[in-house]
């Protein structure tokens, strides 16, 4: 019998972890959205939302015009700094900060953002 090597153990691994992480990742996605209203072709509008999280205040809400650049009509701010977002053709979401890692709303992203800045402060992207 042969001996297993590292790359076919990591690969194991991984393919482990994705197919347990699947349900997981599903689950998530459906407690962010809830459907209703606004629920077109699969793809919610997103609801405004103001709230702290981890002691930064997060917000976000539907902008007129399309929005910056890409954000779909809708704007988020950490802290009031603007956080740029994007809705991906998938319908999920990512942000200047967290940009490999797609989310499913916009509160997502901006929970993301503060994640992935440890305190730090957001600075404008210009």
């Amino acid at each position: 019998m042969p001996d297993i090597t590292r790359r076919h153990a990591l690969g194991a691994a991984a393919a482990l972890a994705v197919t347990v992480g699947a349900p997981l990742t599903a689950a998530v996605a459906v407690a962010d959205d809830h459907g209703g209203p606004g629920d077109h072709g699969g793809h919610q509008d997103p609801q405004a939302f103001d709230e702290v999280y981890r002691g930064r205040r997060i917000q976000g809400h539907a902008t007129e015009g399309g929005g910056h650049h890409h954000g779909a009509g809708y704007a988020v701010f950490v802290d009031g700094a603007e956080l740029h977002v994007m809705r991906n053709a998938d319908g999920s979401w990512i942000s200047v900060v967290s940009h490999y890692s797609p989310v499913p709303t916009p509160r997502a992203a901006a929970r993301a953002a503060v994640d992935e800045l440890q305190g730090a402060r957001l600075v404008p992207f210009n």
